[in-house]
């Protein structure tokens, strides 16, 4: 027992619980490199140093690994309302133009949590999709139901609309939009064919935005 009546963890507990950590590591860094269906679950158990029937007695499937890997991931990521003080300060409307700006720059600084991301929306099959999607909308790790709540409280987005509907909408516009950013694969030929026109893409897309969910005079 523990110094506080509770029953002390066994150390076969313990280092189960390592080794899973250890797997999902490394794991992360191999699906960011190689793609979800790239990614040899052999290779990862080879570096890990384990039997690669380990990896799938503690996951039980390639699929439940890469959930792993994706849900601590998008953990890894910051929520709209981390962007500096003096930035939020200014508002919602301030906050959002702020990330889209920075969205390549963001990417780049930290590379395998953001491709992870990616790849969970564009590289996995629909028996993944779900898991992503409940895990997504019951955790909301992006912080984007608060963010639009900040917006609403300060009068600068609508409020006649359930504030789910509207998170969920900046998710799947705001998301599309800063993949194209970053990836010239998955740009519609807005951004990457003519990239001096990036800067104004960004205002485009923001006014588009604020003509939906912009807080009207009589709310």
């Amino acid at each position: 027992m523990s110094g506080d009546g509770a029953p002390a963890r066994s150390k076969r507990a313990v280092d189960a619980e390592q080794r899973r950590d250890r797997i999902v590591e490394v794991a992360m860094r191999h699906f960011a490199k190689d793609g979800f269906r790239g990614a040899r679950v052999e290779d990862i158990a080879h570096e890990v140093g384990i039997a690669k029937g380990t990896v799938f007695l503690d996951f039980g499937s390639k699929e439940a690994l890469f959930l792993a890997a994706y849900q601590r991931a998008v953990r890894l990521l910051p929520a709209w309302l981390d962007a500096p003080t003096e930035i939020v300060d200014q508002g919602f409307w301030a906050t959002l133009d702020w990330w889209l700006v920075r969205t390549e720059e963001f990417v780049t600084s930290d590379p395998v949590p953001n491709r992870i991301a990616q790849i969970g929306r564009y590289d996995t099959g629909l028996g993944l999709r779900q898991p992503i999607d409940r895990f997504m909308r019951s955790e909301d790790p992006y912080g984007t139901l608060e963010f639009v709540e900040f917006g609403v409280t300060r009068g600068e987005v609508r409020n006649d609309v359930d504030v789910e509907m509207l998170a969920s909408m900046l998710d799947w516009l705001a998301e599309k939009f800063q993949d194209a950013l970053v990836s010239e694969d998955l740009d519609p030929g807005l951004i990457h064919r003519r990239p001096e026109r990036r800067g104004m893409r960004i205002k485009e897309f923001v006014e588009i935005l604020r003509d939906g969910i912009l807080a009207r005079e009589d709310d």
